[in-house]
């Protein structure tokens, strides 16, 4: 079983968009491996559509390049990226997508892969009134929060 086949088990029914890369940081990588549906949704981007392709598909004129380098940066040295950057949509709208990169470790302990946990933010003045929930657009169809978190993510502009 690939590395793929794993995380489609667990992620094709997830409301996170989970997206799974290669490992190669240089340009033009990484290489996108596997997309869940819940990616679809959020992104526009069927998975058909992104399979071999960058996650830089994404970015646009207001995502920051500096953060962008800086995934790529904090991957290298520690190994995980958690942040919020600019993303669009295949349609071209613009959306903050708050991103959790974790490494897939090989028996040597490299990275082999990356997993990466997404979802839409909704940018709101102030603290949420109904905890960290409340910073979050769902992916559902039913509208309910899927995932909270209590720390803050990094936000990039």
């Amino acid at each position: 079983m690939t590395i793929a086949e794993l995380v489609r088990l667990f992620a094709e029914p997830l409301d996170v968009a989970v997206v799974l890369t290669d490992c190669d940081l240089e340009r033009p990588g990484p290489t996108i491996l596997y997309a869940n549906p819940a990616f679809a949704r959020m992104s526009g981007f069927a998975a058909a559509e992104v399979l071999g392709s960058s996650p830089r598909v994404l970015q646009g004129p207001g995502t920051n390049q500096q953060a962008t380098r800086l995934v790529a940066r904090t991957l290298r040295g520690e190994g995980r990226f958690h942040g919020v950057l600019e993303n669009y949509r295949k349609d071209g709208e613009a959306y903050l997508c708050e991103i959790d990169v974790r490494p897939i470790c090989g028996a040597d302990g490299r990275p082999v892969a990356f997993i990466a946990f997404e979802r839409e933010v909704v940018r709101r003045r102030g603290r949420p009134s109904q905890g960290a929930a409340g910073r979050y657009r769902p992916v559902t169809e039913a509208g309910l929060p899927t995932l909270t978190r209590d720390d803050e993510p990094v936000l990039f502009a």
